[in-house]
């Protein structure tokens, strides 16, 4: 299958560029998540295509409610006509393994219902929100998007995060400082199987502690305990009592064997 071309541009793309880019192929579809990135790629779809601009996001086990309503607030701040589309990755024995590959799967699956989807809508191209960052590192879950043909308009105007977020800022999208976030499975120690129970006991904690008024949260999954990671800037009120000991008993509460505060606070990972 041939691969989407990568502009890879010694200057950024203006958005004038990526407009033009975008306008030329006919209908598209944006996977759309919470986050900024495929954000940005909804509102120039929508900007260069009208409603020829359609968005999906998924929702299932793997997807946090928090992502979710963010990626449904941003599709209806754009005017874009939006889809929601059901997927559960753990119906794949592969997937449930938790291999370092694992992303891999989900986004094949991801990939397969989006095509049908598309198809059946009249639509042959599939945006996503990958720009030149992503691109540096070993991500299987890119590789599948790739082998569904998905196409980069970010990566192919050669932007990176830093002019994303510039972008995000300047139309005035709704998340764009947002922390960039992955999936739940991301949470979960490879080679640890994965559930949708499991799954929603990591939502179930991380929006606990989200309504304390933390931004970032993580809550890592491994040898039947939980790590809860928050942004480096907020560790020093997650460490301080009486929250600490109210944190650890609430993520207990779901399951956890034990519970741990990371005293460093989150560090990113790829997830894809």
């Amino acid at each position: 299958m041939e691969l989407p071309v990568l502009k890879f541009a010694s200057e950024p793309a203006s958005p004038r560029e990526i407009l033009g880019h975008l306008g030329t192929g006919g209908p598209a579809v944006v996977a759309l998540s919470g986050g900024a990135d495929s954000g940005v790629v909804a509102w120039l779809a929508r900007e260069a295509l009208g409603d020829e601009a359609r968005a999906v996001t998924f929702s299932g086990p793997a997807v946090s409610s928090d992502e979710f309503a963010s990626a449904k607030a941003v599709a209806n701040w754009i005017g874009i006509r939006h889809a929601v589309l059901p997927s559960d990755p753990t119906t794949i024995a592969a997937y449930r393994a938790n291999p370092s590959n694992r992303c891999y799967f989900c986004r094949g699956h991801e990939a397969r219902l989006l095509r049908a989807w598309a198809n059946g809508e009249g639509i042959s191209r599939i945006l996503d929100g990958i720009h030149l960052d992503d691109l540096g590192e070993d991500r299987p879950g890119l590789r599948a998007m790739n082998e569904g043909g998905f196409d980069h308009p970010l990566a192919w105007g050669g932007w990176r995060k830093n002019d994303v977020r510039a972008f995000a800022r300047s139309v005035g999208l709704p998340n764009a400082e947002r922390p960039s976030d992955a999936c739940l499975a991301s949470r979960v120690r490879t080679g640890e199987p994965i559930s949708p129970e499991l799954l929603d006991r990591i939502a179930q904690a991380e929006a606990r502690i989200r309504a304390r008024g933390f931004r970032r949260v993580r809550v890592r999954s491994g040898a039947g305990g939980a790590r809860v990671e928050v942004d480096p800037t907020e560790v020093e009120r997650l460490l301080a009592e009486p929250l600490a000991s109210t944190v650890r008993r609430e993520v207990g509460e779901l399951g956890f064997g034990f519970v741990t505060l990371d005293p460093v606070g989150y560090r990113w990972r790829p997830a894809a």
